[in-house]
């Protein structure tokens, strides 16, 4: 049978007030007391009254969506950023919308009409970039986009990262502690700024011990790429004493290339560094040595940036970078102070 929707003004003549007090009864902060709450919930619940709020939207302009794009989804990293956000743009009375996209720039373009006809307030990019002619779009309609995991040189953008350039150096710092000399990278997506800055970071960090990168490998942050690299950097003789891999997700690859196919013990032979600290990074497995983005940190900082610019569009964007942690495992030998 058909149910027909029940309306505003029926919940208001059932709880005996207007029809006014019912929309602000179900407008985030809008103002009403816990007598008049009480009394419109009681009334919504009983008629099955669920708010419209495509038809609140087109009143209020505001249709509270905040569109989320990402490209990673096999990269442990990201659904948890995706839940983290979730939760707390929920708590600013926001909802996520997520749209899947490649890790390229031009792969946003096809998300970004659709993104844009739910009209949402914000956009968060997480493992994407944006072209400048789409930053142009999001600007004259007046939609604030911010960076998650991810920067590039455009004013029009806010981001927010861990210090990625810290964190290579300090990974650097400790393998040469460690007591290794010949080090191998093993990069990801190589148009990321994220790759970039770790690898950048990395290199000054073995400079300042008088060293160089002995062997490098793309591994496009995709484990079975990265799986691959390992196999094309270690199988030889010469073989690198340890490799700093460019996120978790692949250094997993690598550590089940050496340990499976070529038979290498970690930290014995090789030794592994990985980048993000993603929950598998503790595995016993795994125990991988890591630095640790600080995801609450980046979360907090990313609604708080979007919450700001939606609020007032004048604000000029920012630049967030957060320092992380290195957190030191069985992947890598015990420094030479130890």
């Amino acid at each position: 049978m058909h149910n027909p929707r029940i309306t505003s003004l029926e919940v208001a003549e059932k709880a005996g007030v207007s029809q006014s007090a019912v929309s602000r009864v179900f407008t985030p902060g809008a103002s009403a007391s816990k007598e008049m709450r009480d009394k419109v919930m009681r009334a919504a619940e009983e008629l099955g009254y669920r708010p419209n709020r495509v038809a609140r939207a087109m009143i209020t302009g505001r249709s509270r969506i905040i569109g989320l794009v990402v490209a990673y989804l096999d990269n442990q990293f990201y659904p948890e950023a995706i839940q983290k956000l979730s939760v707390a743009l929920q708590q600013q009375n926001y909802h996520a919308l997520v749209f899947m996209a490649a890790p390229t720039v031009g792969d946003v373009q096809h998300v970004m009409k659709e993104i844009l006809d739910y009209q949402v307030d914000g956009i968060i990019l997480a493992s994407v970039s944006m072209s400048s002619d789409l930053a142009q779009r999001c600007t004259d309609h007046g939609i604030p986009v911010v960076l998650f995991n991810r920067d590039q040189e455009d004013p029009r953008l806010c981001s927010v990262t861990t210090d990625n350039h810290l964190g290579g150096k300090v990974l650097a710092h400790h393998m040469v502690e460690c007591g290794y000399r010949r080090i191998g990278y093993l990069a990801g997506f190589e148009g990321a700024s994220t790759q970039q800055h770790r690898e950048t970071g990395f290199r000054e960090g073995l400079a300042e011990a008088g060293l160089k990168i002995c062997a490098r490998e793309d591994g496009g942050f995709v484990y079975a790429k990265a799986r691959a690299a390992a196999l094309e950097m270690f199988a030889g003789s010469d073989r690198p004493e340890a490799a700093f891999v460019a996120n978790d997700h692949m250094a997993f690859a690598v550590m089940d290339a050496l340990r499976f196919k070529l038979d290498l013990k970690i930290p014995q032979d090789v030794g592994i560094v990985g980048f993000d600290d993603v929950p598998m990074a503790a595995w016993p497995a795994y125990d991988l040595t890591s630095y640790r983005q600080p995801i609450n940190k980046m979360v907090a900082r990313t609604v708080e940036a979007m919450m700001t610019r939606i609020e007032d569009a004048e604000i000029a964007p920012e630049r967030i970078t957060i320092e992380g942690e290195l957190v030191v495992r069985c992947s890598t030998r015990k420094t030479t102070g130890s």
